[in-house]
């Protein structure tokens, strides 16, 4: 498949659009009297679905952009040459900042500690300054970066969402930190929108019950303990990742409320709306409401899509696609493991990987030249492509060495349908300057086993790949 942002992004906001309209609409004409519970199990619920989807869109865009920095040539070459001058990572950092209309991009060098901001060194990281152990901390990481909530060092009144990306050499040794910064004035923007769009009260809070972010028509208390009639249900919000419950104020009026933790902030999110304002008429105006807003951003997201496609195709092929074949390269697919495995074990799917090789590639390289090779191997992609899905990742692993990720199939799926490529390939003459190939692969496939990393499913699969050539090539094995 092709990991394409734009393409998710389009199907995540259409998928949300159809199920929010169509959850809201039927619960309302089935039953008037069914108006309660469609607040509190659907109707909130939604609306911090819809927010926490922004928030994580806004997150893995950030995270893309660090992770391209971090394997920048140009950020690698200039720190192994010991950073002889300063005004070329200032003005990549600067046009990083511009580019991507971000908050703060940032440098921290591993042999100097300098912390490079857009507007230049902006101080020499210590180990015993409390404020700098974010950096020492993703040093040691194993993950390849971190998501942090800081004030900005570079402003030390701004709150950020900080995407903290290791930096190796070529030999993968560390030598530095980069990444950007998200203001979290932006979530209070989200919460502004979302408050005139809905009607809702809408805020963020600590795990310890504190309001931490917050509309500007906020009103009550600044902890959930304190907040009138809410003291009852806090410590249930607290102790769960998610919940849903109602409580009344001194007044008398029952409010319905719906929480969800955001693990990238280590903070709940949570949706308010007061019953009296839930009546028929309101709810009336407000899917008409939710409505023309959702055509707009249809068409502005359509528009957008329009305008910038070609400069964003081209991005994005650059970094995930491998230019000869057009599978995923090893970088993506690193990305796309790291996802689909924590997604396949809540749903307890299955998850395999398949290693093909091309058997005898270099003798055919070296009978029918290079150009040939290059043809059997957009051939090899191609055929491999149409027995494979769209939701399953081919990855080109190196030289005539490829690999498949499917999601929600086990070894014995698999092994069929890499069955039916092998024969596929067999059968299929290959065309090289005017004469016809025949072509055999070998084949191995590995089911993902409990805490498994990708280099230990990689072994397995690549051990079954050498049984069948060890066997006679032209095969599919597993383990």
């Amino acid at each position: 498949m092709q990991y394409k942002k734009p393409y998710l992004t389009a199907t995540l906001a259409v998928l949300l659009v159809v199920a929010f309209l169509a959850t809201s609409i039927i619960s309302y004409f089935i039953s008037h009297d069914s108006l309660r519970d469609q607040i509190s199990e659907e109707a909130l619920p939604l609306t911090s679905d819809n927010i926490y989807s922004e928030i994580e869109r806004d997150l893995l865009r950030s995270i893309l952009i660090s992770s391209l920095m971090a394997h920048d040539t140009f950020v690698r070459d200039w720190a192994i040459s010991e950073e002889e001058k300063q005004d070329p990572i200032l003005r990549y950092l600067k046009e990083i900042q511009n580019r991507y209309d971000i908050t703060t991009a940032f440098y921290i060098s591993e042999r100097t500690h300098n912390y490079y901001h857009p507007s230049g060194v902006i101080k020499t990281i210590s180990e015993n300054d409390p404020d700098d152990q974010w950096y020492f901390r993703t040093k040691e990481i194993n993950e390849p970066y971190e998501i942090n909530l800081d004030f900005d060092t570079a402003d030390r009144g701004r709150l950020s969402i900080f995407i903290n990306y290791r930096v190796t050499d070529y030999n993968g040794n560390f030598i530095g930190v980069t990444g950007i910064g998200l203001s979290v004035d932006r979530v209070a923007q989200l919460i502004e929108n979302y408050q005139q769009r809905y009607n809702r009260e809408i805020y963020f809070i600590n795990r310890r019950g504190e309001v931490t972010v917050r509309g500007s028509q906020y009103e009550g208390a600044d902890s959930l303990q304190k907040r009138d009639g809410m003291s009852r249900i806090a410590t249930l919000i607290l102790a769960n990742p998610s919940a849903s419950a109602s409580y009344q104020t001194s007044s008398g009026e029952t409010v319905y409320v719906n929480s969800r933790l955001v693990p990238e902030l280590d903070w709940y999110l949570i949706v308010e709306q007061a019953e009296s304002a839930a009546d028929s008429r309101v709810l009336d105006a407000l899917l008409a409401n939710i409505f023309i807003a959702l055509l707009i951003t249809a068409l502005v997201l359509m528009i957008a899509w329009i305008t910038f496609r070609r400069h964003q195709k081209r991005l994005e092929e650059m970094a995930t696609t491998d230019k000869l074949t057009g599978a995923a390269n090893r970088h993506v697919f690193e990305l796309i493991y790291n996802h689909d495995i924590p997604a396949a074990r809540r749903g307890n799917n299955p998850v395999t990987l398949t290693c093909l090789d091309i058997d005898n590639f270099k003798i055919l390289n070296d009978s029918y030249g290079h150009q040939c090779g290059d043809n059997i191997l957009r051939s090899f992609t191609e055929i491999v492509r149409n027995h494979i899905r769209a939701s399953d990742t081919l990855c080109r692993w190196g030289g005539d060495e490829f690999v498949i990720l499917m999601n929600g199939f086990d070894k014995q799926k698999t092994q069929q349908r890499a069955e039916m490529i092998r024969e596929d390939i067999e059968n299929h003459l290959f065309r090289c300057d005017g004469e016809y190939v025949n072509v055999t692969i070998s084949v191995g496939v590995a089911e993902y086993q409990n805490d498994d990393s990708l280099t230990d499913l990689f072994k397995r699969a690549d051990a079954a790949l050498y049984t069948s050539k060890k066997e006679g090539r032209n095969r599919v094995s597993t383990t």
